[in-house]
C-alpha cells in the first residue's frame, strides 16, 4: 500500500486520499443506513438487547465484506460501459468518482434523516448510470452507449423481483408456521408477551432463530453490500493512479500465462467458428490499428487486438517488468476482448457446448483485471462494520410497528428475517446486487398480509415513495454533478 503514495503529485495524491474518503464515508453511512435491517427484528421482538445485536451485526457485516468475493463489485462497476472504463484519465476519473459518490451519500443521509427504509443499492446505481449517461451526452455517444443497458437490465430485474419475493415468500413462511404450530407463543407480539405471560423475551426456541437470522442477514448484507464499496474503491485508484491499479500486480506468472493462454485460445476459437462469425468480426481482413481512437471497442478490430495482446504478454512473467502505460494498455485489450466476446456470446448460431467455452475464456482473460486489493477489502470491512453501530434507532421502529397495523409477532419476525438471508445469500451467488432494505420490509409487509394484521398505508406509501424517486432522483443528480466537474476540468 506505501507504493500507493510514491511519485504522486500533491494534487493528485490530496485527490485521491478525498476520494477514498468519500468512498469509506459512503461505506460507513451505508452501515447505519441498513443496519436497522438487520437488527430490527431482534431489537423490537427484545431477543437481543440493541447494544448487543448493533455490535454483532456490526461484526458480521465485517465477515461480510471480508469473505464476500467481489463479483457484486465489478457487476456494479460494469453498470458503466467499457468504453468509460477503459478511458484512464486521472480528471475525468475525479469528476466520475466524486459526483457519484456525493449523489448517493446526500440521498442515504436524507432518507436516513427521515427514517425512510430506503435502498443504498438503488441509490448507488442511480448514480453510476446517472454519471455514465451525462458522459455520452457530453461526448456525443449515442444514450443508447452511455450505459451497459444489458447489465442494467439485469440488475434492475434483481431489485424489482427481489422485494415481491420477499413479500410472497416471508407470507408463505408465515403461513407455513401458523398451519404447523397454530397455537404456539411464536404468533405473539412482544406486548402480547409481556402481558399475558408476564415475560420480556421470546421463547427460548425463537429467540434462537432471531439472532441466528438476525446475524445471517448481517452477513449476508456485509457480503452484498460492502463489494458495492469495493468496487467504487477500485473505480477511484484505476482513474486516479491506473499504473498500479489497472492490473493485479500481485498475479503470478501462472495467472499471467493463464490470461494469455486465454487470449490464444480465444483466437482459435474465433478461427474455428469463423464462419458465422466472421463477418461480424472482420476476420481476415485489414484493420488499421488494434483500437479506435476514442478508445471505443469495436468487434471489428478483434484480431488486431488479440495479437497486440500477445505481442505485448510474450515472455512477462510479472506484471511489475511492464512500462505503466503498457499496463493500462493490456487492460484496455483485455477489457475490448472480454466485451466482444460477450457480444458474441449472444449471437444465434453458436452451440451451447461454444458459449459456454467462450463464457471460461472470458473468465479467464479478467482475472486479473477483476480483483481487490485486501487493503481495500479491509477497510470497506471495517467502515461497513463500524457504520453498523451507530444510528440505528431511527428506522427500527419503522420495521417493527409501521409498516403493519399491529406489531410484528415473534413468527413475522423470523419468516422475514430467514427470507432476506436466502434471498440475498443466493443473489450474492450469481453476482447481482439487491436491497436488503427492500427485501426485509417487504417481507415484514408480506407476513403482515398473511397474519390479516393489515399495512399502514402512510408507511407503506413513503417506502414506495422512495423505492420510485431513488433511481430518478440520483441519476439526475450525479449527472449534474458529473456535467459541473467535467465543464470545471475542461474536458
Amino acid at each position: 500500500m506505501i507504493d500507493l503514495f510514491s511519485g504522486l503529485d500533491a494534487w493528485v495524491l490530496v485527490s485521491l486520499l478525498l476520494a477514498l474518503a468519500f468512498v469509506l464515508a459512503f461505506e460507513f453511512i451505508n452501515g447505519f443506513h441498513d443496519t436497522a435491517n438487520a437488527v430490527a427484528t431482534v431489537i423490537y421482538t427484545k431477543a437481543m438487547p440493541p447494544h448487543l445485536a448493533v455490535f454483532f451485526s456490526g461484526v458480521f457485516n465485517f465477515l461480510g465484506v471480508l469473505l464476500g468475493g467481489v463479483g457484486v463489485a465489478y457487476a456494479i462497476v460494469h453498470l458503466l460501459p467499457v468504453e468509460l472504463l477503459i478511458n484512464v484519465n486521472t480528471g475525468h476519473g475525479l469528476a466520475m468518482v466524486f459526483s457519484l459518490l456525493a449523489a448517493a451519500i446526500t440521498w442515504n443521509l436524507g432518507t436516513w434523516y427521515f427514517g425512510i427504509p430506503a435502498s443504498s443499492s438503488h441509490t448507488l446505481i442511480g448514480s453510476i448510470l446517472g454519471v455514465g449517461l451525462a458522459n455520452a451526452l457530453i461526448n456525443d455517444i449515442p444514450l443508447a452507449d452511455g450505459v451497459n443497458w444489458q447489465k442494467a437490465i439485469d440488475i434492475g430485474a434483481s431489485l424489482v423481483f427481489s422485494p415481491m419475493a420477499g413479500f410472497l415468500i416471508a407470507a408463505l413462511v408465515l403461513i407455513g408456521l401458523k398451519w404447523w404450530r397454530p397455537l404456539s407463543k411464536m404468533h405473539k407480539t412482544p406486548e402480547q408477551r409481556r402481558k399475558i405471560d408476564d415475560k420480556k423475551h421470546p421463547p427460548f426456541w425463537n429467540r434462537l432463530v432471531l439472532v441466528i437470522s438476525a446475524m445471517a442477514v448481517s452477513f449476508v448484507h456485509g457480503s452484498n453490500d460492502g463489494q458495492k464499496g469495493i468496487g467504487l474503491i477500485m473505480l477511484v485508484l484505476i482513474g486516479i493512479v491506473p499504473a498500479q491499479f489497472v492490473l493485479d500486480l500481485t498475479s503470478t506468472t501462472y495467472q499471467i500465462e493463464r490470461t494469455r493462454d486465454a487470449t490464444l485460445h480465444l483466437s482459435q476459437f474465433y478461427t474455428r467458428n469463423s464462419d458465422s462469425l466472421g463477418e461480424f468480426l472482420a476476420l481476415g481482413k485489414s484493420v488499421e490499428g488494434d483500437l479506435p481512437e476514442k478508445f471505443r471497442c469495436n468487434p471489428q478490430q478483434t484480431e488486431p487486438t488479440i495479437n497486440a495482446l500477445l505481442d505485448t504478454l510474450k515472455g512477462v512473467a510479472d506484471y511489475h517488468s511492464l512500462p505503466s502505460e503498457r499496463r493500462i494498455e493490456v487492460r484496455r485489450y483485455l477489457l475490448c476482448l472480454d466485451d466482444t466476446a460477450k457480444k458474441v456470446g449472444k449471437l444465434p448460431g453458436l452451440a451451447a457446448r461454444e458459449k459456454d467455452d467462450l463464457n471460461k475464456l472470458r473468465k479467464d482473460l479478467t482475472a486479473t483485471t477483476e480483483y481487490a486489493p485486501f487493503w481495500v477489502i479491509l477497510a470497506v470491512a471495517l467502515a461497513l462494520g463500524l457504520g453498523t453501530m451507530v444510528g440505528w434507532k431511527r428506522v427500527v421502529l419503522t420495521i417493527g410497528e409501521k409498516i403493519g397495523k399491529q406489531g410484528m409477532t415473534y413468527a413475522q419476525g423470523m419468516s422475514a428475517q430467514i427470507t432476506t438471508a436466502c434471498m440475498i445469500g443466493a443473489a450474492n451467488i450469481f453476482s447481482l446486487p439487491v436491497s436488503t432494505t427492500h427485501v426485509l420490509s417487504s417481507g415484514v409487509a408480506g407476513t403482515m398480509v398473511a397474519n390479516k394484521s393489515g399495512l399502514q398505508g402512510g408507511t407503506v406509501r413513503n417506502i414506495l415513495l422512495a423505492w420510485v424517486l431513488t433511481l430518478p432522483a440520483t441519476v439526475a443528480l450525479s449527472a449534474g454533478l458529473f456535467w459541473l466537474a467535467s465543464k470545471a476540468l475542461g474536458s
